[in-house]
């Protein structure tokens, strides 16, 4: 990665993997500004996610769709608790895995699995695209969900091509407990003290609006995002942005919409674009 950003002062709204975007920052020498948009707890009652765990054991899935890696990540945290770890991952071995986007694929790489598919959109739509194209009738198949998503489209999509849908939901958000970081962070890029704001999920965008209107701060948000530049991850960021009215002024047009490409494309603009260091302003 050629393009340096010492001096410049980066913010990130990353939780899942804010410690590792944080650290590739770091190695290009930017300013990184941590704002967490929420804090992700075990799922509050055990149970369902222990049942789901031993009916995967007892009968593994055909079929396995993993939304995300970090569902992965906590329902393994439950499978060492349970002392089953070895009998799980076999049966994860045996289904055939759909990963929605780069994330899952890492995850399950973490105990030494593949995905078969990637989905090319790293949406439920996306999901459902790929799914669309199988023959899916008489498949049992495991749907790891994430908080604050209506997923009854995909469940229903995948009802109605023939298969059974067994369903968990390993993890929770607690949206409230970053409440005062995100407006914090909106009142840095308002007063012009952050060199860019690095987006990487659709969710991050709606987070940041809703906490602006609970705060009656929707005028300064569009005021800060006006003022500083917006680095999307990809064009699902970058839609979700536009369908609020707000820009996307960097973004990776290579097609790969990962960590290490947009650090690169905000390296390659700001460098070009502005002065180092507004945030010594």
């Amino acid at each position: 990665m050629p393009e340096k950003l010492t001096g410049y002062r980066i913010l990130i709204l990353e939780t899942r993997e804010e410690a590792q975007f944080s650290r590739l920052l770091k190695e290009q020498g930017a300013d990184v500004m941590q704002c967490p948009m929420f804090t992700i707890n075990d799922a509050p009652d055990p149970a369902p996610v222990e049942a789901w765990i031993g009916r995967f054991i007892e009968r593994p899935c055909d079929d396995l769709v993993l939304m995300t890696g970090e569902g992965l990540r906590r329902l393994m945290k439950v499978v060492r608790r349970l002392d089953v770890e070895k009998p799980f991952v076999a049966a994860l071995a045996s289904a055939r895995k759909f990963a929605r986007g780069p994330k899952p694929v890492r995850a399950l790489r973490e105990v030494g699995l593949e995905a078969q598919v990637i989905t090319e959109k790293p949406t439920s739509e996306g999901i459902a695209e790929t799914l669309a194209e199988l023959d899916m009738a008489g498949h049992r198949l495991g749907l790891q969900l994430y908080p604050e998503k209506d997923h009854s489209m995909l469940i229903d999509f995948i009802a109605a091509r023939g298969a059974s849908v067994d369903t968990v939901l390993p993890y929770v958000y607690d949206s409230q407990a970053a409440e005062a970081n995100i407006v914090t962070a909106i009142d840095e890029m308002a007063a012009g003290r952050i060199d860019a704001i690095a987006l990487t999920s659709s969710g991050q965008v709606r987070r940041l609006v809703d906490t602006a209107k609970a705060k009656g701060l929707e005028g300064q948000l569009h005021q800060a995002l006006d003022r500083t530049p917006v680095a999307s991850v990809g064009p699902v960021v970058s839609d979700e942005l536009r369908a609020f009215g707000f820009k996307t002024d960097i973004a990776p047009d290579n097609g790969a919409f990962f960590m290490r490409p947009l650090i690169a494309a905000m390296g390659a603009t700001l460098t070009k674009s502005q002065p180092k260091a507004r945030s010594a302003g």
